[in-house]
């Protein structure tokens, strides 16, 4: 059985490899050296082109960086590269809670140096190209520490508590693990922008002045209580623009990228914070928060039924049983399950989109919302022209041109 096991874990991960490259090809049949007819009223022949050799670099880059993972992990689990280090880890202590805090820590560890050579890659060759990268070398080594902390703290301080709860309640720990992430989850929804983020960036609340008159007075217009309205500073690391909704009840807040003022008008700006707040109008918060919470219990009462197995510790080349371990394996065997509730949680948001959307037309402008989307998608040199099917598996937002269509028929 643990031999069958593993040449199905091998399986999987072929599988999603292949189908990941297949999915990507499929994207790369879409390019072309011609500026197509539905883009023309956004990008000029030079912008395009552009657009496509960034869209042709990113894959190239893709392929390369995914193909180096994926032999990475077909290596450790060919030449039970897992089993190695739960010895190495077993060599520090014995204990399950510090033995799976060692174990997690030189498998993160590695990785990220491993990959690290690519982020460099990606932010200062690639992004700073094509006039993207405004990050320092000072401010990508700060990340880098800040995210080992924040992994550390956050990452070893939950999975101890969660090996804890499986020693003292074994079959059932699925159960109290569930409440533990789940108000994890919650936590963070109310407080990332106030904990989390100012680790990272500098946020300020956006300055009197007609920008806040506008959106003040389109909240007023629409019954929503908008107290909290902020700037980030994103052109540290980058000039692509952006802005988000997080927070419920009095924890609510809507944050802009200073690069997205420095691109837009008053108004468009204005229709991008009525999408914003059409998001919270139809509850989509709440609802994301409520479905990754019934996934996060239909995952856990899954591997409960799998941790403990010594079949699947041993298909990793582990005779005893551990957590970290059955967790590693559970992971891969469970990525076909997770395909398809990634699929269906992208049908649901982009479902969301349109109706944010919908809000922002009929209670402020459809064309201002049109013509934000447009810059900002010029701007960050957005693949237009996508092939639907790599839409349907990976993208959370439809694509521009959907979008604009939609508007349209609101009109």
């Amino acid at each position: 059985m643990p031999q069958i096991l593993f040449y199905i874990i091998i399986s999987l991960v072929i599988g999603d490899f292949l189908f990941e490259r297949f999915l990507e090809y499929l994207n790369s049949t879409q390019w072309s050296d011609q500026l197509p007819e539905e883009v023309k009223d956004i990008y000029d022949e030079e912008k395009y082109s552009q657009q496509q050799t960034y869209e042709k670099v990113n894959h190239r880059f893709s392929l390369v960086n995914s193909s180096f993972s994926f032999a990475v992990m077909l290596l450790m689990l060919i030449f039970f590269g897992f089993a190695w280090v739960n010895t190495m880890a077993l060599l520090v202590s014995v204990n399950p809670i510090l033995n799976a805090l060692v174990f997690f820590g030189i498998i993160l560890f590695v990785s990220d140096l491993i990959s690290t050579p690519f982020s460099i890659y990606n932010t200062f060759v690639i992004e700073e190209k094509f006039g993207f990268n405004k990050t320092t070398l000072k401010t990508f080594i700060l990340d880098k520490l800040k995210g080992w902390l924040l992994a550390a703290f956050f990452g070893g301080g939950l999975l101890s508590l969660i090996i804890f709860i499986y020693q003292l309640t074994t079959s059932s720990f699925w159960i109290y693990a569930w409440l533990v992430i789940s108000g994890f989850s919650i936590l963070m929804v109310l407080f990332y922008s106030n904990l989390i983020v100012p680790m990272f960036n500098k946020q300020t609340p956006l300055p009197e002045g007609e920008l806040k008159s506008a959106i003040q007075e389109f909240s007023d217009k629409v019954g929503f209580k908008l107290d909290n309205i902020y700037v980030i500073d994103g052109s540290k690391r980058s000039t692509k623009a952006n802005a988000y909704f997080t927070g419920i009840g009095a924890k609510k807040r809507i944050v802009l990228y200073d690069t997205l003022i420095n691109d837009l008008t008053t108004n468009e700006l204005v229709a991008v914070l009525a999408h914003e707040i059409g998001h919270y109008k139809k509850k989509h918060v709440l609802w994301s928060l409520l479905l990754g919470i019934l996934q996060t219990g239909f995952v856990f009462f899954l591997f409960s039924l799998f941790v403990g197995n010594p079949e699947l510790s041993a298909a990793l080349g582990v005779q005893t049983p551990s957590f970290h371990i059955g967790l590693i394996a559970f992971g891969i065997l469970y990525s076909p399950i997770s395909m398809i509730t990634g699929m269906a949680m992208n049908v649901f948001s982009r479902k969301n989109e349109y109706q944010a959307d919908a809000f922002a037309a009929k209670h402020f402008d459809a064309n201002e919302l049109a013509l934000a989307l447009k810059k900002l998608s010029v701007k960050n040199l957005s693949n237009l022209l996508p092939h639907p099917v790599y839409v349907f598996f990976h993208y959370s937002h439809p694509t521009l041109l959907q979008r604009l269509n939609a508007l349209k028929s609101l009109k």
